[in-house]
């Protein structure tokens, strides 16, 4: 490849690495948008964080969290989108 040569550059093509790597970063974006809004209004109709099952432990100034409930919750939605969106090929 010497100086001053041809610059331009093929189109882009199904299967090639760019479009792939481009697919899971909207992907991956996509994902967090949709853990963020879960967050965002998890708070305030689906309790995360204080459902029957996520257990606080006080003692003194130590604090143990254990979000088991909403742990387990988050997991089954996440599982239910993914396997909606990216189903079984």
């Amino acid at each position: 490849a010497g100086r001053g040569g041809d610059t331009r550059r093929e189109p882009l093509r199904e299967g090639t690495g760019e479009l792939e790597i481009g697919r899971w970063l909207m992907l991956f974006g996509a994902l967090l948008l949709a853990v963020g809004a879960l967050f965002y209004l998890g708070g305030r109709w689906l309790h995360l964080g204080r459902l029957p099952g996520d257990f606080v432990w006080q003692h003194g100034s130590f604090t143990l969290y254990a979000p088991l409930a909403s742990s387990l919750l988050l997991s089954l939605l996440l599982t239910l989108l993914l396997n909606l969106f990216l189903g079984r090929r």
